[in-house]
């Protein structure tokens, strides 16, 4: 399996971006907010995180295999969980992730289906269906400040994510609680505990 592909980016659509390593081209399907990621970087070398799956109908004998990219890890655990939506699939979550994958995240967490409802393909019966089987795994996304913190690490989303937990229980509202984190984390000091980051979070408040 193809799980990172680091090359030069020498052509860039509405779906795909073509990645020359030595002698071959390599098209790589990407969802919008990658594309939208990468307009910048053409002719530059670019390495993304990579899924594979098969494309076709198996019963006919016509799979083509599929490679596609994304700029973090984050992206990309949050893709593999929308594609596990029944109903959903592959292609539908490509076309559906054209906002930032912590405003999707947000979204499903506080159950808006209004908001979810707008992305394409994505009407209110698949929307309930979203938040129903994944809102309580989106606070590690709903944190997601990687783009802001490039030393982002699985340890610091743990972190943040039961620090969140631990502010809700308190009676922080969703967004109060988020924005209290991120204030803190974007500072760049490294907490080693839940109780130290609260500790850190209470006494900016008391500034």
């Amino acid at each position: 399996m193809i799980t990172r592909v680091t090359g030069k980016l020498v052509g860039l659509n509405e779906f795909c971006a073509t990645i020359r390593i030595g002698g071959f081209d390599y098209e790589v399907l990407l969802p919008d907010i990658v594309r939208r990621q990468l307009q910048s970087k053409l002719d530059e070398e670019v390495s993304l995180r990579t899924i594979e799956y098969l494309e076709g109908n198996p019963q006919q004998g016509r799979l083509t295999p599929r490679i596609i990219g994304f700029t973090n890890e984050a992206e990309l655990e949050f893709f593999d969980l929308v594609c596990s939506v029944d109903g959903l699939g592959v292609k539908k979550a490509l076309r559906a992730m054209i906002r930032p994958v912590r405003e999707i995240a947000e979204a499903i967490e506080e159950k808006d289906i209004k908001t979810l409802s707008t992305l394409p393909g994505i009407g209110p019966a698949m929307a309930e269906r979203i938040v129903a089987k994944l809102r309580r795994k989106m606070t590690k996304f709903a944190l997601m400040i990687a783009a802001r913190i490039p030393d982002s690490t699985d340890a610091a989303s743990d972190l943040m994510s039961e620090t969140y937990e631990a502010l809700l229980s308190v009676g922080h509202a969703p967004q109060d609680a988020r924005e209290r984190i991120e204030t803190v984390m974007q500072a760049g000091k490294k907490f080693k505990s839940v109780e130290d980051l609260l500790a850190e979070i209470y006494q900016r408040q008391r500034k």
